[in-house]
């Protein structure tokens, strides 16, 4: 017996499927292409040299503007930094350090430098004794010994007596406020030679601040 014969309906249905899979699928692939985000609705996708220089010009704005901040950041520091010298050669509390600032350390300040302090005179004094060290004689060599030791406890003596003063004084001022690392701080005041202090002293020797 002759083989079934395919149907023709069969045979035309197959082709036309196969002839429209492939638009079906260039429609797909064209609607799922990407569109630039940047792109308003209903225009075409920018091209791809215009992408780029929209990026390089957002770029190269976001550069500057990183520069003019840095640049703006450097010029307050600097200006920071003058008003701070300022102050501490003028006294001026609103731009003093954080360690200078306030009426409990400034009343320190005026403490000591309202008295002598045998401890601001160490340097010269060590400078004397020093050249006396080195001088190769015997009895000169005693004498500055003596008077390294002579010095110390005198300076000693000194701190102490002037901290006990100070502690004193600061409780009478300032009965309600903190007062924490104020005497530590007037003493280490206290080893510094009157013209080299910062700030710079605001009373004279001698009055009572």
């Amino acid at each position: 017996m002759p083989p079934h014969p395919v149907p023709l309906g069969f045979v035309f249905r197959s082709r036309a499927k196969e002839e429209k899979a492939p638009a079906d699928k260039a429609q797909v692939t064209d609607s799922k292409q990407t569109r630039d985000p940047q792109a308003p609705k209903g225009r075409p996708t920018p091209k791809r040299s215009e992408a780029q220089s929209q990026r390089r010009s957002v770029a190269s704005t976001s550069s500057l503007s990183r520069k003019d901040a840095s640049k703006r950041q450097r010029e307050e520091r600097r200006q920071a930094m003058d008003r701070q010298r300022q102050a501490l050669a003028s006294g001026d509390e609103r731009y003093l350090p954080a360690r200078d600032k306030g009426p409990v350390r400034k009343f320190a300040r005026d403490f000591i430098d309202s008295r002598f302090n045998i401890a601001e005179f160490f340097l010269p004094m060590a400078v004397v004794i020093l050249v006396l060290s080195m001088v190769r004689v015997g009895s000169l060599q005693s004498i500055a010994l003596l008077l390294w030791l002579v010095v110390i406890v005198l300076i000693v003596l000194d701190s102490i007596l002037s901290g006990f003063r100070l502690k004193k004084r600061l409780a009478e001022r300032f009965p309600d406020q903190s007062r924490r690392g104020a005497v530590a701080y007037g003493l280490m005041r206290s080893l510094q030679m009157r013209r080299l202090r910062l700030p710079k002293p605001q009373v004279k020797r001698g009055a009572r601040p």
